[in-house]
């Protein structure tokens, strides 16, 4: 296998800015914002390969995607998604058990729990440089070439996209991409591509407090919970305090610390200045926060703390907070996909 891509491949991936709406305004073309592993997939000259956006090699993690790589003629690559999807939804914790270093692992998980490539650009094909092109055109050509491998779907509707940051999030979906039509693939750069992430709120028991170092008297993080139907209260992540808010924080947690509770709440130190101390609190406090995605049990980034919630008890914040069941209307990914 190369180390490196083709010389012909354009690289690194474009990339997308975070803005808070989809553009109308001038031509544009929309896509659902697949929750995986970027990937580029490349035949170089009969040598297959897989790039992650930073250049690392990733079929020796997924050779089931050597298929999708064989159906490729020589000189040509793909950019898209490398994707989990396990009862109709995109399980990014999946995908992070895939990154196993001992191949028998690797070959028993390719079978358990494969994933899917799927394609939403063309670079090269054949050794024509396809990346020249608009992206109206390079989207046409994949379409005529894809042979069978999995192809993001595209609209020309801003309605459909604001339906899809909807009825997409059930199934595991991180935004809606839209594409400036007329430009060429631009390696590395986030001109022309933007993405729109649903932001979501939850609401949270205050399960404890995390201070800054030097004492116990300024609150550096609230630290969050959910109760699991076994009644047990899981810890799902933390929540910064800010200085303006500081007093008024402090003046409603501080009386509810359990001095006699020995919980600790694994959470990498963010500050890099050792571990700082923490402490639960007794579970009268709600909090609605606000989130973009969840990693295994975890809030995948800092939440931001929207409000506190006296008008809710501790026990109605539950993990269906995070994972609300599917709507009948909503899409899975293999309807997606059919689409």
């Amino acid at each position: 296998m190369p180390d490196a891509p083709g010389p012909n491949v354009p690289f690194p991936p474009m990339e997308a800015e975070l803005v808070t709406e989809l553009p109308e305004q001038g031509a544009w073309r929309y896509e659902p914002k697949w929750d995986g592993f970027r990937g580029v997939l490349e035949n170089d000259g009969g040598e297959l390969a897989l790039w992650s956006r930073n250049g690392r090699p990733l079929l020796r993690y997924f050779p089931e995607l050597r298929d999708a790589g064989e159906r490729l003629p020589p000189h040509s690559a793909l950019d898209g998604e490398i994707v989990i999807s396990r009862d109709g939804k995109l399980d990014f914790d999946a995908m992070q058990t895939r990154l196993h270093p001992a191949e028998s692992r690797v070959r028993k998980l390719s079978a358990e729990i494969p994933a899917t490539f799927v394609a939403f650009d063309l670079l090269l094909w054949k050794g024509e440089p396809v990346h020249e092109q608009p992206i109206e055109k390079r989207r046409a050509r994949l379409e005529k070439v894809a042979g069978g491998i999995a192809l993001s779907p595209v609209s020309a509707n801003v309605d459909e996209a604001r339906a899809w940051l909807q009825t997409l999030q059930a199934a595991g979906f991180d935004g809606v991409i839209a594409k400036r039509l007329g430009l060429p693939y631009l390696p590395g750069s986030r001109d022309g591509v933007v993405k729109v992430k649903p932001y979501k709120t939850a609401d949270c028991v205050v399960a404890g407090v995390r201070f800054k170092s030097g004492g116990r008297t300024t609150i550096a993080t609230l630290l969050l919970g959910l109760y699991a139907d076994d009644g047990h209260l899981d810890y799902v992540g933390s929540a910064a305090v800010g200085a303006r808010r500081h007093e008024e924080i402090a003046a409603l947690v501080l009386p509810l610390l359990d001095t006699k509770s020995d919980r600790r709440f694994s959470e990498p130190n963010r500050w890099g200045t050792g571990e700082l101390e923490e402490q639960a609190l007794k579970p009268k406090l709600v909090v609605e926060v606000r989130y973009d995605k969840l990693e295994k049990r975890r809030f995948r980034h800092g939440t931001k703390l929207v409000r506190f919630r006296p008008d809710k008890d501790p026990d109605q914040c539950t993990w269906r907070e995070v994972r609300p069941p599917r709507r009948p209307d909503d899409l899975s990914v293999d309807e997606l996909l059919r689409a």
